[in-house]
């Protein structure tokens, strides 16, 4: 079978884009965080604007995506910081009652409750409790691990 120039350029790019696909995948999984453990009793503890937060993890995922969880523990009327956005999404895991705020719009969250913060949605929390409440915060994307 005779094969034109024309005709090998043309699927060229059919035969290697999957290895350079491949070779690239491969790449950012060996940069990719790996599986781990994080016991909450080890996790040091920061102090910022009365809040306790516990950094858990930070990093990529094998599919490239950034990733960072944190758990925050509020005093009662204490938030973590003036209402912000952000380029990543977050997702709230709810362990006691908090107020959340999105877009100018409240909503109270009790314990074992679940938030879902879309990309640049501007947000706030805050405990408006007599107990502290605690949270963990999911952020998945862009600047997530920043």
């Amino acid at each position: 079978m005779h094969v034109t120039r024309r005709q090998l350029c043309s699927i060229l790019p059919a035969v290697l884009l999957p290895a350079m696909v491949s070779s690239q995948a491969s790449a950012e999984q060996d940069k990719a965080m790996p599986s781990a453990i994080y016991p909450f009793e080890k996790l040091p503890v920061q102090t910022t604007n009365n809040a306790h937060i516990r950094q858990v993890l930070e990093g990529k995922l094998a599919t490239g995506e950034s990733l960072e969880v944190h758990e925050t523990t509020l005093p009662p009327g204490g938030a973590p910081h003036a209402p912000h956005h952000h380029g990543h999404s977050e997702i709230w895991l709810i362990r006691e009652g908090l107020e959340l705020t999105i877009n100018g719009s409240s909503y109270i969250f009790g314990p074992g409750s679940v938030g879902f913060l879309h990309s640049n949605d501007e947000h706030g929390i805050k405990n408006i409790s007599t107990t502290p409440a605690m949270y963990f915060v999911v952020a998945i994307g862009p600047g997530a691990d920043a």
